[in-house]
């Protein structure tokens, strides 16, 4: 940008998209990566309960542990997408985009850090009752994949939003001259 008057608006444009771009990619990977970690901590406490009460269950009870891991993957793969979408020649990339790019990372992250808590909670509980019981391995296993699913929904919402991200284009009409 220039310091004589007024920058042209596709700079203006241009600034604002990259940022809303940048905060869609890195809401995207914090947010599932929070959530990720939570329902890992959260689950690996009841996993080690069960190391306590019957260590012959702890391959099956880590179950949990695993499932909250593969949310951060949601989160990865959308924060590549979403920065691949991310175009920085001569001012290309629409304000418009980076709305969508940032709502997309939003719908990922918050959907994974919501599946996470889920996880977490319900793994924690359900791998100790796992240790005393075992008929509830099945029931287990339903909870954390319905939780899961709240991971995935985010990722598939986000990932046809980026797919509408890149049907915009910078459309910058000059401002009429002063007669």
């Amino acid at each position: 940008m220039t310091d004589t008057g007024n920058p042209p608006c596709a700079e203006i444009a241009s600034e604002v998209a990259y940022f809303l771009g940048s905060m869609g990619c890195a809401s995207a990977l914090v947010f599932a990566n929070i959530g990720s970690a939570y329902g890992t901590a959260k689950a690996g406490i009841g996993v080690a309960n069960l190391s306590l009460t019957d260590p012959t269950k702890i391959m099956r009870g880590i179950v949990p542990v695993v499932m909250a891991g593969i949310l951060g993957i949601y989160g990865l793969i959308v924060a590549v997408i979403i920065n691949s979408g991310i175009k920085t020649d001569n001012n290309s990339y629409a304000v418009g985009a980076g709305a969508i790019h940032l709502g997309a990372g939003l719908s990922a992250g918050l959907s994974s850090l919501a599946a996470g808590l889920a996880i977490g909670v319900v793994g924690d509980s359900s791998v100790r009752a796992y240790g005393r019981q075992k008929a509830v391995f099945v029931a287990m296993i339903l909870m954390l994949i319905f939780a899961e699913a709240l991971g995935l929904y985010g990722l598939i919402i986000s990932l046809l939003m980026n797919g509408k991200a890149t049907s915009f284009n910078i459309e910058c009409q000059a401002a009429p001259s002063p007669p």
